[in-house]
């Protein structure tokens, strides 16, 4: 698993690790039941606090990817998941602002559609 951070960036560290472990998974480079490294290897192997690196592990256990199990470690689990109502919602209400300003400067639905679906496929190809 190959994780590259940007300090530059204005989203929080932990987000742009929670972001590339979700990209791995997309990308199959981490499957379901794979271990991801103890807080403290992959704090270290980035250069980062151990806590950031605890807040982006428990942000994806809330998310449900990935289960952390005391003194073993963070576990992906992605294998027969089922999206619920509110992970829908609550995915339709991050996605919602930016929809809102693509249209106010002047994008039609079908550009919207198009960089979605490039997004996607972008994502699964890099």
């Amino acid at each position: 698993m190959y994780i590259q951070i940007n300090p530059d960036l204005e989203m929080p560290i932990y987000e742009q690790l929670s972001m590339q472990i979700m990209i791995g998974v997309i990308r199959k480079d981490i499957q379901d039941g794979d271990v991801l490294p103890s807080v403290r290897s992959l704090a270290a192997d980035l250069g980062v606090n151990m806590h950031t690196v605890n807040k982006s592990y428990h942000e994806l256990e809330k998310k449900g990817l990935i289960q952390i199990i005391p003194k073993s470690g963070a576990v992906i689990r992605t294998a027969n998941r089922k999206l619920s109502e509110e992970e829908k919602n609550r995915t339709s209400d991050n996605l919602k602002p930016t929809i809102v300003e693509a249209l106010v400067l002047g994008m039609n639905e079908e550009d919207i559609l198009s960089i979605a679906k490039s997004i996607i496929q972008n994502l699964k190809e890099e």
